[in-house]
């Protein structure tokens, strides 16, 4: 069964109240508008139709754009988060505050068991308690201390009024609840439902993220959780149920990973269908529209990808200034799989593709998941989106050994060389990565830690954000590693020395002309035109704006991060206010008083 299969009569009459925060009403609401569990929970069809409804509590297409949030791309329109303009929200439940999915969640674990299937009981509450670990993921992600609510609660429950239970408390009864989703839900490969590998490889994600955020924002216990995270991912690698997706070859693997319509299973972990006819989206469009999405990619993750022997692009004395199609020559070929390159080609196109720049705020124009020109319309696409692949397994064994101290060469031939290898990229060594830290990684983490192991942190640090780049997972991963105040730093995009026409081709011909608002003097060959009286450009030289001469300067604001604030997001107000025992997160209450 696919993830488009959601749509059951019976499941929409489950959905109860909120935990918290809802009217009194709700709560004492009638049982005739509800579906009791002697009526509905008798057979293993009716556990499956009860755990389909939860899928649709996972990301979708959303999760291909969400790097537009952070500082790997820059959308026309700037997140607010980004911005340092998050408010506290106001109504009960809003800001994510929300807890009717874990109502649903939790009525089922105390339902299912009426059913006399075993197997059928093993399984799907497996499922529930994979949804419910990936629920309080977020919870947690978001707001840090949250209760764990456990049971179905009614409107007498004094529980609906406690405060926040530890963090320690809560990740704990995460790890748990992802132990028995183990244990219970088959290993079996099933590209568009939740398996036992699923729930692997999201046991591995939480404790990643839980080990490293206690390491760096010095909280208690970090060893445990990497030890977790280095442990289910080496499980998962050990079962041979999964390998790199090749086809096409280094030039276009990758590329070819995201761009198909339908995932197969050799990669793909989990995936949402999509299918033209029945279920659609609309990222073609956003990929390619000046008015919607304009996404543009930044120039330090641009200048992050390595040349393809291996060195460093940003030990390039010029690399600040460097033209276009230069920079673009001899790179790691994931860097033209991600963005538009010189020779960029449209899936099922005959011809490379006019340079367009009037799509992209930065000027490097996305292309990873780009579809044919047939889904460029306005919810016309129909390729599938992943949302579990083996490669972030590879990467999450890498970082948790490298974190904790316990990184081998040949733990790293096993993860990061397989993934450079995919990439025609040469080895990565231990003792040239440890010898000799990347100054501009440091530069952009300066709260690394780790010793003699920081140049390797650093370099893994590198291939997960190439790797994963808008896979809905760099937000997360400057939160964790204490980053956030990165966002402030300029996110900026393609050099350009000043005003003149540009070929960036390499065919000789003018491609892009850039002026002051006169643009007469453009070749007849140019298919982008460039006002920097409306498109700023910021000196990296100078460190200055409205320059002359500079990168591409989309975002002139610069971004607000609030280190003492913003890496938990604020409590609705109602909420505070119905239960005396939840306490703000710090520094919000401010914005009230």
């Amino acid at each position: 069964m696919k993830l488009t299969t959601h749509t059951y009569k019976l499941l929409g009459l489950i959905v109860m109240m909120s935990l918290v925060g809802c009217q009194k009403d709700y709560l004492d609401r009638p049982s005739e508008d509800q579906v009791e569990a002697p009526y509905f929970f008798n057979t293993a069809k009716d556990l499956e139709v009860a755990t389909n409804d939860f899928y649709t509590f996972l990301p979708s297409e959303s999760w291909y754009t969400d790097d537009g949030n952070s500082d790997n791309m820059i959308p026309l329109t700037v997140a607010d988060r980004i911005k340092g303009n998050r408010t506290v929200p106001v109504g009960s439940g809003s800001g994510g505050w929300s807890w009717s999915q874990l109502r649903k969640i939790n009525y089922f674990l105390a339902n299912y068991h009426k059913v006399p299937d075993e197997t059928a009981q093993k399984k799907y509450s497996g499922i529930a308690r994979f949804f419910r670990a990936y629920f309080y993921y977020d919870k947690v992600k978001a707001f840090g201390d949250v209760p764990w609510y456990g049971k179905v609660l009614t409107a007498k429950d004094e529980d609906l009024f406690k405060a926040r239970d530890s963090r320690q408390q809560v990740m704990d009864s995460v790890m748990a609840d992802l132990d028995y989703a183990i244990q219970n839900i088959p290993a079996e490969k099933q590209l568009n439902l939740i398996t036992r590998y699923t729930a692997l490889l999201l046991k591995a994600r939480v404790a990643l993220f839980e080990g490293t955020f206690r390491k760096y924002h010095n909280i208690a216990g970090y060893e445990n959780f990497l030890n977790v995270a280095a442990a289910a991912s080496s499980e998962l690698m050990n079962s041979g149920a999964y390998t790199l997706y090749t086809q096409g070859g280094a030039e276009q693997a990758y590329r070819g990973l995201f761009a198909r319509d339908n995932q197969d299973q050799v990669e793909t972990i989990l995936a949402i269908d999509f299918e033209l006819g029945m279920r659609v989206h609309g990222l073609g469009y956003s990929f390619t529209s000046a008015t919607s999405g304009s996404y543009g990619i930044a120039k330090d993750m641009i200048n992050s990808y390595l040349m393809k022997d291996g060195s460093r692009f940003t030990d390039k004395a010029d690399y600040k200034t460097m033209a276009y199609y230069q920079e673009m020559q001899n790179r790691d070929p994931r860097l033209t799989q991600t963005t538009a390159g010189p020779d960029f080609r449209v899936n099922g196109e005959n011809a490379n593709e006019p340079v367009n720049l009037t799509i992209t705020t930065t000027g490097y124009r996305l292309i990873k998941a780009l579809p044919d020109k047939l889904q460029w319309g306005v919810s016309a696409s129909y390729f599938d989106v992943i949302l579990f692949r083996y490669a972030e397994a590879l990467l999450i064994n890498a970082e948790a050994k490298a974190e904790l101290g316990t990184l081998g060469q040949n733990d790293i031939d096993l993860t990061i060389n397989k993934l450079r290898t995919r990439a025609g990229m040469p080895a990565l060594s231990l003792t040239e990565a440890n010898a000799n830290p990347d100054p501009y990684l440091q530069a952009m983490y300066p709260n690394v830690s780790g010793g003699a192991f920081r140049g390797i942190i650093l370099e893994i640090r590198r291939e997960r954000r190439i790797e994963l780049f808008n896979e809905g997972q760099r937000w997360d991963d400057l939160m964790r590693w204490k980053a956030g105040l990165k966002l402030n730093q300029p996110i900026v995009g393609v050099y350009f020395p000043g005003t003149g026409a540009y070929d960036f081709t390499g065919d000789g011909k003018a491609d892009v002309y850039v002026h002051t608002g006169n643009s007469s003097g453009a070749p007849s060959t140019v298919t982008s035109l460039i006002n920097i009286n409306q498109r700023t450009l910021w000196d990296p030289v100078t460190n200055t704006q409205n320059a002359s001469k500079g990168s591409l300067d989309p975002f002139y604001q610069r971004g607000k991060f609030d280190e003492k604030r913003d890496y938990y997001a604020p409590i609705p107000i109602e909420d505070l206010q119905l239960n005396p025992n939840l306490k703000q997160n710090p520094e919000w209450e401010k914005l009230y008083k």
